[in-house]
């Protein structure tokens, strides 16, 4: 889309938002001497938390800087929606759709995903988010696996859990294997994602944690659905062989299905069976 035209109608849609909001609908008093109906742009900039001029800039159209951060704070302070962030975030961001608005790590995994999931029964699936955040995952996995939902929220992070947790690197024979498929993935979003301000938060934040993941990361390649052959020596169920597949899963979430499929005449599947019972 054409610059001009773009910031155009950010502008207009801005405009539109703060008109259609009261005062009190944000716990400001209603006052007395408002000429024009909804919040005034100063009100607008102060629940946002950034300044009268840079949002009068943003309003009008100017091509000025902005963040994620702070454009998920004016969108806050203008009660948006989730589709309604996604195209304040198109109209703002030359790069179109390189973020990840607020609100859309909710409500991800659809009853037919659920389905998916619970049919592939004798395959551990995991399912991620654009940032690696499991979002999702069937009794398989959690059995080979962890019990995901034992974890925080903000803690259900792949890469950072294959990192950080003692049994997913003793799980995994070729643990660099392991890894480094997932690595290549989330550097493929990086590439997609650029505008997303997190990433590179993320990356410095491993750096510093796990001495082991820079050296990898920086040996990391770039694919999107890399298939390795994954060894398990597992605590209960002992050697277990399987082929990863990674899916992407088309929708309105950008969302990623990591199958382990057990290898024929292993015995891999009998295993796993017999955790499942």
């Amino acid at each position: 889309m054409n610059r001009d035209i773009r910031l155009e109608a950010l502008s207009d849609f801005l405009k539109t938002k703060r008109s259609k909001i009261q005062p009190q609908m944000v716990g400001l008093p209603a006052g007395s001497r408002r000429r024009t109906a909804g919040l005034r742009r100063e009100e607008v900039a102060q629940l946002a938390g950034v300044s009268t001029t840079w949002y009068t800039w943003l309003e009008q159209g100017r091509d000025i800087k902005v963040s994620i951060s702070v454009l998920d704070a004016v969108a806050d302070a203008l009660q948006l929606s989730l589709d309604e962030r996604k195209y304040v975030y198109g109209l703002a961001f030359e790069e179109g759709g390189s973020f990840f608005p607020k609100g859309e790590e909710e409500e991800m995994i659809t009853p037919s995903l659920e389905k998916i999931l619970k049919e592939l029964r004798y395959c551990p699936s995991i399912i991620t988010d654009r940032r690696s955040f499991i979002v999702g995952w069937n009794e398989a996995a959690k059995q080979v696996f962890l019990d995901f939902e034992k974890i925080p929220l903000e803690k259900r992070n792949l890469i950072e859990l294959v990192f950080s947790r003692k049994e997913l690197r003793a799980l995994a024979v070729n643990w660099e294997d392991f890894v480094k498929g997932f690595l290549s993935i989330f550097r493929t979003y990086l590439g997609q994602y650029m505008a997303d301000e997190w990433y590179g938060e993320f990356i410095e934040e491993m750096k510093k944690n796990y001495p082991d993941f820079n050296k990898m990361w920086n040996e990391s390649e770039v694919s999107s659905a890399p298939e390795v052959l994954i060894e398990f020596r597992h605590s209960k169920a002992g050697k277990m062989i399987y082929n990863l597949t990674s899916l992407q899963v088309h929708g309105r979430n950008d969302l990623r299905c990591s199958i382990y499929t057990p290898v024929d005449g292993t015995g891999t599947e009998e295993k796993i069976k017999h955790l499942m019972k």
